[in-house]
C-alpha cells in the first residue's frame, strides 16, 4: 500500500495529526481519503476532534496508552470527546503546546529542557513514564524533532551519540535518525506511526522511508 499522503495538499501531515496509540487524532475537516489511510495504514480507530478550535493537532496533543496531554486551552467539548478514549491531562502553564514539547511512547518520554520540573513529576506520574529533559540536534521542541513508539524512535539527524545513548538507555528501544519530506530533520512534523504502521506526508522520498521502516521494525 502506498505509505504517503498528504493532508488538504500539505506535506505536513504530522501537525494536523496525532496517533496515540490504537487512536487516530484527526481534524473534522480531514479528507475521506486521508482518514481511510489513517486507518488502513496504522489500523487505528479515528477520533474526530479539533484542539482549542484548532485543526493544528498534532503540535496539540501528546500521550501513550494510559493517556493523552492536550493544552490547557482546550474546550469542554474537546476534552469530552478525549476523555472517552483516554485519561486526559490539561497543560496549563505556558508550555502548553504538548506535541510540540513532549515525545512519548509507553515507557518514557522526552520532554523540552526548560520545562519546569513540577510538571516533568506531573507527567511522569500521569503517563507511567520516566521523564528526561532533552535536546535532538539543537532542537528543544522534541516533540516534533523526534518520534516514538513502542518499537522504535526516529530522532532528528544531528542528535549527537550521547543524545541517543540518553534515549536508548530510558526508551528501551532500537533509536535511529533520519528525516522526511525530503530532508526535513523535524520528524514529528510529517510522520504518523504507532506499533502497527505508518505514513509520512508525501514528499517524503525512498531512502527516508527505508529509514523509518529500519528504525521501527517494519521491514519485510
Amino acid at each position: 500500500m502506498d505509505r504517503t499522503i498528504t493532508f488538504a495538499g500539505d506535506p505536513n501531515i504530522g501537525v494536523f495529526a496525532r496517533v496515540v496509540g490504537d487512536i487516530a487524532l484527526l481534524p473534522p475537516e480531514s479528507s475521506e481519503e486521508f482518514k481511510e489511510a489513517v486507518k488502513k495504514a496504522l489500523n487505528a480507530k479515528i477520533v474526530e476532534t479539533t484542539i482549542q478550535g484548532s485543526a493544528i493537532i498534532g503540535s496539540l496533543v501528546a500521550g501513550n496508552s494510559r493517556g493523552v496531554i492536550v493544552s490547557g486551552l482546550a474546550t469542554e467539548a474537546e476534552i469530552e470527546i478525549l476523555s472517552e478514549h483516554r485519561d486526559v491531562l490539561l497543560l496549563k502553564e505556558t508550555m502548553n503546546a504538548a506535541g510540540n514539547v513532549i515525545m512519548a511512547n509507553d515507557t518514557f518520554a522526552a520532554v523540552h529542557p526548560e520545562m519546569p520540573t513540577d510538571l516533568m513529576h506531573a507527567l511522569a506520574e500521569f503517563l507511567g513514564v520516566e521523564v528526561v529533559p532533552l535536546v535532538l540536534g539543537g532542537v528543544k521542541t522534541v516533540g516534533m524533532a523526534g518520534v516514538a513508539t513502542n518499537k522504535g524512535v526516529i530522532v532528528h539527524p544531528r542528535a549527537t551519540a550521547q543524545q541517543i545513548a540518553r534515549l536508548e538507555e530510558v526508551a528501551k528501544v532500537p533509536v535511529g535518525t533520519g528525516t522526511i519530506n525530503m530532508g526535513s530533520a523535524l520528524l514529528g512534523t510529517g510522520l504518523l506511526v504507532n506499533d502497527s504502521g505508518y505514513l509520512a506526508g508525501n514528499a517524503t522520498s525512498g531512502f527516508e522511508l527505508g529509514r523509518i521502516e529500519d528504525v521501527f521494525g517494519f521491514l519485510e
